[in-house]
């Protein structure tokens, strides 16, 4: 008769970059007592993925069984001023990564953005549509996308859009920090996606992993978003209302404009970024979950936990070198 020992396997090792970002540490929340992974979340200034003996040293110390990449360069405005930096994160990180993997034969999941599209199919983007990025950022995403596909045929590239969570610098925070301290908002209403929280993002790439890892050879490019399309009034609206259950907030009016008359944008945005998600459905049965239930939840535990008032007094812009998508 067999022994239990004998059917115990053990963890599948994980290394996630970017630890320090939404999705990484959402990522982290989410495995910290999953016996079937073993993970090792790494920062920035642990494994910086533009430096090849950083990425070279890590991998040979750890030995993972699969990468996950949630690390890049992911402000839109900055990036147009700094395009050294978003090309370095964003092209030449993953390009590093692709490549000593493939040495290494470990499979890697990689997460890009939607702004790898130019925003005019008002109804939304397949896997298969053409990229055509509008400014630095989207394309340097596209790029590091590229460079993956070309050098390592066991990937998984994820893309994912207006992402929000209760860390770093994404449209959740600051709408809370502006409804706080302002009597009006603006906000676009001309601007089309669907939010996504980073906790429902690290969940996919968990359902994910746990296929591969059971047999599944499906590799390849995947959208996920939240379910339901709005606009950035819309959103914000949500946002809103969803605090005020907890907080009477300075702000009185909120105001739909054009995109156009929003100051202090360098780079153009899409004016849709919404994602079709079937593919992900149909390969892995991953189903989207609306992003307002997760909007609800995020609030409800910032305010219960009084994280918001730390986040605030941090700076909403703090901590957000590792963040893998620009609010």
């Amino acid at each position: 008769m067999q022994s239990v020992s004998q059917f115990y396997m053990e963890p599948t090792r994980i290394l996630i970059t970017g630890a320090e970002g939404q999705i990484g540490q959402a990522l982290v929340r989410l495995t910290r007592n999953d016996p079937h992974f073993s993970v090792t979340a790494l920062s920035r200034r642990q494994m910086d993925i533009t430096r090849r003996e950083k990425v070279s040293e890590a991998l040979a110390a750890e030995l993972p069984d699969y990468v996950v990449n949630c690390a890049g360069f992911n402000r839109v405005d900055p990036a147009e001023r700094n395009p050294q930096w978003a090309y370095e994160a964003n092209q030449k990180g993953p390009a590093l990564l692709a490549e000593i993997c493939g040495d290494m034969s470990i499979p890697l999941l990689h997460l890009s953005s939607d702004y790898v599209f130019d925003g005019h199919y008002a109804s939304g983007y397949t896997e298969a549509d053409d990229a055509a990025p509008l400014g630095i950022y989207g394309d340097s995403k596209w790029q590091g996308e590229e460079q993956i596909r070309q050098q390592l045929p066991r990937h998984i590239i994820l893309r994912v859009s207006w992402l929000f969570s209760d860390s770093g610098s994404n449209f959740l925070l600051k709408t809370l920090q502006q409804a706080r301290s302002e009597t009006r908002m603006v906000a676009a209403d001309d601007r089309r996606g669907c939010p996504t929280s980073a906790d429902d993002v690290a969940r996919v790439l968990m359902a994910i992993l746990q296929q591969l890892v059971n047999g599944a050879e499906a590799w390849g490019t995947y959208h996920y978003c939240g379910a339901e399309i709005t606009t950035r009034y819309g959103f914000s609206e949500a946002i809103l209302a969803a605090a005020r259950q907890y907080e009477q907030l300075k702000v009185s009016e909120l105001v739909p404009v054009s995109s156009k008359d929003l100051p202090d944008e360098a780079a153009e945005r899409p004016a849709s970024s919404v994602l079709k998600c079937s593919k992900l459905l149909n390969t892995f049965g991953i189903r989207q979950r609306p992003w307002r239930s997760e909007l609800q939840r995020l609030v409800r535990e910032l305010y219960e936990s009084g994280r918001l008032e730390q986040a605030q007094s941090r700076g909403v812009g703090a901590g957000d070198a590792d963040q893998v998508a620009e609010a």
